[in-house]
């Protein structure tokens, strides 16, 4: 295995900062697809209750 050194807090650290702001980028895109879908089924269902008027 790779021998860290004196420094193995920084490098973990480092790796954990990157893997939350991923997971944080990941989460934020998925709920931010499904508001979209919401709001598109949203949009056709006010456009077919026009259509049928």
């Amino acid at each position: 295995m790779i021998e860290l050194g004196q420094h193995w807090e920084f490098i973990a650290a480092a790796y954990g900062g990157a893997f939350a702001i991923v997971a944080a980028l990941t989460g934020w895109t998925i709920v931010s697809a499904i508001r979209a879908k919401a709001r598109v089924s949203e949009l056709e269902a006010a456009r077919a209750a026009r259509k049928l008027q």
